[in-house]
């Protein structure tokens, strides 16, 4: 079971067959930065659909020698959009990335039907952290795509969750279905939908993984809060799998760990028929790094 995100670009390096990374807007340092490591390290190749002049421009800007890469000019961002998603619907990339542009703008051009990536399935972000204070990968949805999930969406969202898990070595992750108090309370439909999911693992509903809920935070991630409030759970204070009600707590969750408690993360968006990197634009390279090897090894092995 991997420990820290740098494993990732262990296991990443270690694949046979390496995969093109098709980049919607290379016009970023931070992109480029990532771009440039993951192909030092043998994890991928980069194909990159932006402006060229910027691209060049920007890449001498930080030391990075442009003619690394396989550059595809894009008058703007949604042309370097509909380029990148249209080379990996025809085979000339296995991967898609977000670069510099928005996040409705290449989701919106991975949903067409006729690219044919859609699965059926919800798509949906998973980020996993390395948290100085916690003893393992906690992995989290869903802080950039889905804004209020549906009971069935969190049953895809515990789904997607569980893939990424199976990637880091979790044979059996738990899950804990996070909300504002422990107890369900027919006011708070987090928490109603929360038991409901909980008792769908019981019935073997949702497989490979042991699901619980409602729990508050403090309960699913610290054992002595759960045991303090007479909590028996086999997730209670295990958890390695957080669901968050919304869009705004797993956004500012995401946030408050990344630039308040100094975490690291990488996120991947599952559910398409091939993952997608999606990172924040204020993100950094290392992030984008880390999230470029687990979306490689999602593709891989998920």
């Amino acid at each position: 079971m991997m420990g820290k995100l740098g494993d990732l670009l262990e296991e990443a390096k270690k694949l046979v067959k390496k995969p093109v990374l098709a980049i919607a807007g290379g016009e970023d340092e931070t992109v480029l930065l990532a771009a440039k490591n993951a192909q030092e390290m043998g994890i991928t190749e980069c194909l990159i659909f932006g402006d060229t002049g910027k691209i060049e421009e920007i890449s001498r800007s930080v030391g990075v020698d442009p003619s690394i890469f396989d550059v595809i000019h894009a008058h703007d961002s949604r042309e370097a959009v509909r380029k990148a998603v249209e080379s990996v619907a025809k085979g000339d990339a296995s991967l898609l990335m977000k670069g510099k542009v928005k996040t409705a703008e290449i989701m919106s051009e991975v949903l067409k039907e006729e690219y044919g990536l859609r699965t059926g399935r919800l798509l949906n972000m998973v980020s996993v952290f390395e948290i100085a204070n916690y003893p393992r990968l906690l992995i989290v949805a869903d802080a950039g795509m889905v804004i209020s999930p549906t009971l069935e969406q969190k049953v895809d969202m515990i789904h997607n969750c569980v893939l990424v898990a199976k990637v880091l070595g979790i044979k059996m992750p738990k899950v804990a279905v996070v909300g504002a108090v422990e107890t369900v309370n027919p006011k708070m439909p987090v928490t109603i939908d929360a038991a409901v999911l909980a008792k769908m693992c019981d019935r073997k509903q949702i497989k490979d993984a042991i699901v619980d809920g409602p729990l508050a935070l403090d309960n699913a991630v610290s054992e002595k809060a759960a045991k303090h409030k007479g909590i028996e759970s086999e997730v209670a204070g295990k958890a390695d799998i957080l669901i968050l009600p919304d869009i705004e707590a797993a956004n500012i969750f995401y946030k408050s760990l990344v630039f308040l408690a100094g975490a690291k993360v990488a996120s991947t968006i599952v559910g398409a028929r091939v993952p997608v990197v999606l990172t924040s634009r204020a993100d950094s390279d290392e992030t984008k790094l880390l999230s470029i090897a687990l979306t490689v090894l999602v593709s891989a092995k998920g």
